[in-house]
C-alpha cells in the first residue's frame, strides 16, 4: 500500500508554536491533506510524551487518533547547532533516551525541541545505542543545518557516518539540489513539514510517499532503509524557490545578492544588515555534479503549493489564513476528500462548487503557470498568478506515480 507521511512536525510544547498542535487536532487536519502518517514530534517532552501514551497503542512504536497514525519523532539540536531528527521504535526508547540527556541538556523539560551539549557524532551514537533512525534536518538551510556548518555529513558525524540513514531536504532544496553532491547518492531523501501550526498552509506543506504494507513504525523503518520492496516512492514539497532561504538575501530588508555580489560586500547589506547565504549558492558551492545525477532508487519529486496560497491568490486576500480562503478550502476538501486530490487529482468539472477564479488558479498551478518570486533571508518565497493563461500540458497528478518501480 502506499502511504502518505509527514514525519517531521513540533507539538505545543515547542517554542512558537500553535497552542493547537494537540494530538486530537493533527489526526484531524492531516486526514484533511491526505496524510496516514505523522511523526509525532517533541517525544523527548515529559507532557507530549504523556499525551502520546494516552493514544490507542497499534505495536510498540505506532499509536492511533481517528485513523490517524502517530510514530515517535524528535529534533534535537546539537553544539554546533545543528538539527538532527530522530525516528524512534518504542515508549520505552524515547524514555531511555530522555533519562541518558538529561546530564547533557537543561531543557528536556521546558522545549519540545531541546538543545544537548554534545556533537553531531555524539548525537548519532545515541540514536544508534537505542535503534532509532536519524538523519539531519533541514540540511541546506543557512541556520541550523549540517551544510550550515559542515562542508560534508562525515565532518559531522564522523565515525557515525555510516549510520547515517536520511537527510531531510527542508523547504529550500529538492532532490535536483541534493543530488548534485556525491556523498548523498545512497541515503534516502525525506521531505517533511517541520509544522509549527496545524493548518493547511503548514501541516503536510511537504509529505514523502512509501511503498509499506501499514503505517507503522516497523514498515517504516524498512522503507527509508529501502529493504523488503519498501520503500520511498514519491517526494512531495514546495518549489524550493517558495521557502524562506532559497537566495541569498539580507536579514533584516530581505534585499537579495548574488554570490558575487555578496562576497564582494562581505555579507552586509547597503541597510547594514546580515547577508545570509542562500541554499541555492550554497548546493552550487558545495556541488559535485553540474546537473543532478539521481541514483536509480531516488523516487520522483513533486512540487506543490498549498491550496490555501492558491485560493488567496484567487480571491486577492493578502492572507491565506482568512476567513474566506479557508471556506473555500473547506468547501473543496470537504468535496473531494482531501488537499492533495484538489490540488493534482480531481477532474476540473469536479471543482465547479467554488468560484471560476478558483478553479482556474488551481489549473493554472496544474499548468505550471503560477510565477514564482524566490525567498531568502528568512522571508518566504513568493507565488504570482499570471493573467490570461491559456490550458496546456498539465503537472503530473499523484496518481501518475502509483505503479513507480
Amino acid at each position: 500500500m502506499h502511504v502518505n507521511a509527514d514525519l517531521h512536525i513540533h507539538s505545543k510544547y515547542s517554542a512558537a508554536t500553535s497552542a493547537r498542535m494537540d494530538l486530537p487536532t493533527l489526526a484531524r487536519e492531516a486526514a484533511k491533506k491526505g496524510i496516514e502518517l505523522v511523526g509525532t514530534g517533541d517525544c523527548l517532552h515529559p507532557k507530549w510524551l504523556s499525551d502520546i501514551k494516552a493514544l490507542k497503542l497499534v505495536d510498540e512504536g505506532t499509536f492511533v487518533a481517528n485513523d490517524t497514525h502517530f510514530v515517535l519523532t524528535c529534533e534535537i539540536e546539537d553544539s554546533a547547532r545543528v538539527h538532527h531528527l530522530l525516528i524512534f521504535p518504542s515508549i520505552s526508547k524515547a524514555e531511555e533516551l530522555q533519562e541518558r540527556l538529561a546530564k547533557h541538556s537543561s531543557d528536556l523539560a521546558s522545549d519540545g525541541r531541546p538543545k544537548v551539549r554534545l556533537t553531531g557524532e555524539q548525537v548519532a551514537q545515541y540514536a544508534k545505542d537505542i535503534d532509532a533512525l536519524f538523519g539531519p534536518c533541514h540540511a541546506f538551510t543557512p541556520w541550523t543545518a549540517m551544510y550550515a556548518y559542515f562542508d560534508s555529513i562525515n565532518d559531522c558525524y564522523g565515525s557515525m557516518v555510516s549510520h547515517v540513514t536520511f537527510i531531510e531536504l527542508g523547504l529550500s532544496a529538492d532532490s535536483d539540489y541534493a543530488d548534485r553532491i556525491a556523498e548523498l547518492q545512497n541515503l534516502t531523501f525525506l521531505t517533511n513539514s517541520d509544522a509549527h501550526s496545524p493548518w493547511p498552509i503548514r501541516l503536510a506543506r511537504e509529505f514523502n510517499r512509501f511503498e509499506m504494507d501499514a503505517p507503522v513504525f516497523d514498515e517504516l523503518k524498512q522503507a527509508i532503509l529501502r529493504q523488503n520492496d519498501r520503500k520511498p516512492i514519491l517526494n512531495v514539497g514546495l518549489p524550493p524557490e517558495e521557502g524562506k532561504y532559497n537566495e541569498s538575501a539580507c536579514i533584516r530588508c530581505y534585499k537579495h545578492y548574488s554570490l558575487k555580489e555578496c562576497q564582494a560586500r562581505r555579507w552586509r547589506c547597503t541597510c547594514g544588515g546580515l547577508i545570509k547565504k542562500g541554499v541555492r549558492d550554497r548546493v552550487n558551492e558545495l556541488a559535485d555534479y553540474e546537473e543532478p545525477k539521481h541514483p536509480p532508487h531516488r523516487p520522483p519529486y513533486l512540487r506543490l503549493i498549498p491550496l490555501a496560497e492558491i485560493i488567496a491568490l484567487a480571491l486577492g486576500a493578502p492572507d491565506p489564513n482568512a476567513k474566506p480562503v479557508r471556506d473555500v478550502w473547506s468547501t473543496l476538501v470537504s468535496a473531494l476528500g482531501d488537499e492533495v486530490t484538489v490540488l493534482v487529482d480531481a477532474d476540473v468539472a469536479q471543482l465547479d462548487m467554488v468560484d471560476d477564479s478558483v478553479r482556474d488558479a488551481i489549473v493554472a498551478f496544474r499548468e505550471g503557470k503560477i510565477i514564482l518570486h524566490p525567498g531568502g533571508g528568512g522571508q518566504y518565497g513568493r507565488v504570482e498568478l499570471p493573467k490570461g493563461f491559456r490550458t496546456s500540458k498539465s503537472q503530473r497528478s499523484l496518481s501518475d506515480f502509483s505503479a513507480i518501480d
